[in-house]
């Protein structure tokens, strides 16, 4: 009982916080704002700490039925959550992350008239995002899908006043609901296969399937397409880079520790289904590198901050995803968690420059912001060596565990995920200069008001940073802590396929020989960056005519969305015009056809009410006659 009590009160407390704050955001003081909202999320994480240091990994998952749900004939879905080794890694990192963001937004957006607001789509979020983790089926896993593509949505228009921030916040949910479509009818599949949506069940009954089986095949195809457009895949990637119109605190949430690593999440919850499918990993590996490359190359020359961070964590996530695609399902979540510290450390940075640019995002305009932002230049410093894949931090280790796993599935798919690396480390190290070093480039007004950010909002980047920097430590290379402890999870996958469990790079002296090429690679991008834009002290052409061709097309991102709109949504468009145009003619037509009919022959029949008594006579008399007529006719 007293188990169920916590689990429920984890997503229970920003639910309440968000009713607060969303019924009363005019009337709730905005000094208490900004800690109801927080202080919801952090009593959840002290929660979850609670229940990761009591948990009992020989005790198995346990889970935590709340009460029976749906039941239709055999079927039966409870409302129940499951602990164990993952959904406990996931709620650390959402409700640690999210306290971190909530903390940094009393700071960033106390200002904004709609502060009140904001707070409580923020806590909405994180229940939606603790319900999508905590389920212990696919069922309230998609509830809490739906939740945070609904809130994605609300946080990315929230200025919305804005047209081209709204119509990007419906780009975000349009593509959302694509992928959605493809989970819905992969839950679809597993209900028609098992006959039930409980993890425990469907997984125990999938190990007696053989690899390669067809449905499971199908069924792993589903689920990914969701994971597609929640993690932001090619080619469901394009909303990502374009939900940066919501605040920067936004774009930490979703970016970091929550909605886009969903996707990730449950293809490590459903390892067992894709174990039993790898041409559907191999799939997955092919996407996985395609997105990470395009992504990165797309960050090359993005003049906006935070483009430059999105389309990072596009290349970020085709990573996670190339890991998962070499079953190396651990290195992928160990990629999730590293990314959460040092990809929320650097939205939060960015942030903090645009907050003392007053609101000015493009790093043309930037330059020697480390003088007036020690602690922003410092702490940013810190995620863009994380992220680079640099030693001793932790981007460092958890990249190279995907990458040495993927050696030894293709060292085709290494060799591409090595160049990915590089191109990460330049773009990276080429905003670091742009921004940080450098003369200031921009307004003598904006040289003015620079100044570092309140605590409020420091403190956060300095938490981030000291995470980003020792986080590695979490799974050192031959055999860390995280490995041991998620292992229980893929006890189903090493059932049926022992082979992809195997340890992976034979050899110790194999491993640091990838280790030293992978770093070198990084090391190699950064001299290049340090060489352009320090030495060089080169700065991005401000117009378009002033780049080459190849550069025109990756700074607009090889025109992705104008093909979209080419040949996806003008003939989309062009057919509901035309449907509509014909429900006009037809339809429209039928109905006020009819109408136009009885009132004309009303207007007629109208006429034959003249009040003449004559007339009626006559007319009585006429009927009478044509009557006997039709009768005699009849008869003979």
């Amino acid at each position: 009982m007293q188990l169920g009590l916590l689990c429920a009160l984890i997503p229970l407390l920003p639910l309440i916080g968000f009713v607060i704050n969303g019924v009363g955001f005019r009337r709730v003081p905005t000094a208490l704002v900004g800690g109801i909202a927080t202080v919801a999320v952090l009593a959840s994480f002290l929660i979850v700490v609670s229940l990761f240091t009591g948990f009992a990994p020989e005790a198995g998952p346990q889970i935590v039925h709340l009460f029976d749900w749906i039941s239709v004939g055999d079927l039966r879905i409870p409302f129940s959550f499951q602990i164990d080794q993952l959904s406990l890694l996931m709620l650390l990192v959402v409700t640690g992350v999210g306290t971190l963001i909530h903390l940094y937004s009393i700071g960033y957006m106390h200002h904004d008239e709609g502060f009140g607001k904001f707070m409580a789509f923020l806590n909405l979020f994180i229940f939606f995002m603790l319900l999508l983790v905590m389920g212990s089926n696919y069922v309230i896993m998609f509830i809490g899908w739906e939740g945070v593509g609904l809130c994605s949505y609300l946080l990315i228009g929230f200025w919305n006043k804005n047209v081209s921030y709204n119509n990007a916040a419906r780009k975000a949910f349009v593509m959302n609901r694509i992928g959605d479509l493809g989970f819905l009818l992969g839950i679809f599949t597993i209900i028609n296969t098992f006959g039930t949506v409980e993890y425990v069940d469907v997984f125990k009954q999938a190990t007696s399937l053989p690899m390669g089986d067809s449905t499971v095949l199908v069924i792993a195809l589903l689920l990914f397409v969701g994971a597609m457009g929640k993690s932001a895949q090619v080619p469901l990637y394009t909303w990502l880079p374009d939900a940066m119109a919501g605040p920067t605190p936004v774009s930490a949430l979703i970016h970091a520790a929550t909605m886009v690593t969903a996707g990730i999440y449950m293809v490590v919850r459903s390892n067992v289904l894709y174990t039993l499918a790898p041409a559907a990993l191999e799939l997955i590996g092919v996407i996985a590198i395609i997105t990470a490359l395009l992504a990165a190359s797309i960050g090359l020359l993005q003049n906006d901050i935070k483009k430059v961070l999105a389309y990072s964590t596009v290349s970020q996530l085709g990573y996670m995803f190339l890991g998962l695609s070499a079953t190396a399902y651990t290195a992928g979540m160990f990629h999730v968690i590293t990314h959460a510290f040092f990809k929320a450390l650097l939205f939060l940075g960015a942030g903090s420059v645009i907050h003392a640019m007053s609101d000015e995002q493009d790093i043309r305009k930037m330059g020697g912001l480390r003088k007036s932002l020690p602690i922003t230049f410092i702490t940013f410093s810190i995620g863009t060596w994380a992220i680079a894949g640099l030693p001793p931090f932790a981007g460092f280790f958890s990249k190279d565990e995907i990458l040495a796993h993927v050696f030894e599935h293709s060292k085709v798919l290494w060799a591409l995920g090595v160049l990915g690396s590089a191109l990460t480390s330049f773009y990276m190290f080429r905003l670091l200069f742009l921004t940080f070093f450098g003369e200031f480039r921009g307004t003598e007004e904006q040289k003015h008001h620079l100044h570092e950010s309140p605590a409020t909002m420091t403190i956060p980047l300095i938490v981030l940073a000291i995470l980003s920097a020792i986080g590695g430590a979490l799974n050192l290379p031959g055999g860390g802590w995280l490995g041991h402890f998620l292992e229980p999870i893929f006890e189903g996958s090493r059932q049926v396929n022992p082979e992809a469990f195997a340890e992976s790079v034979g050899e110790s002296s194999t491993e640091y020989v990838l280790m030293a090429v992978s770093a070198g690679v990084a090391l190699l991008a950064l001299i290049v960056a340090y060489i352009m834009y320090i030495s060089r002290k080169a700065v991005p052409a401000p117009n378009e005519a002033d780049r080459s061709l190849p550069e025109q097309v990756i700074y607009n991102k090889y025109y992705v969305d104008e093909l979209y709109e080419t040949i996806i949504v003008r003939p989309i468009r062009s057919m509901g015009d035309t449907f509509y145009s014909f429900g006009e003619f037809a339809v429209d037509g039928v109905v006020n056809g009819v109408a136009w009919g009885v009132k004309q022959g009303s207007a007629q029949l109208r006429r034959l009410q003249s009040g003449s008594i004559g007339f009626y006579v006559f007319a009585m008399v006429l009927s009478i006659v044509l009557i006997f007529a039709l009768r005699f006719f009849i008869r003979f």
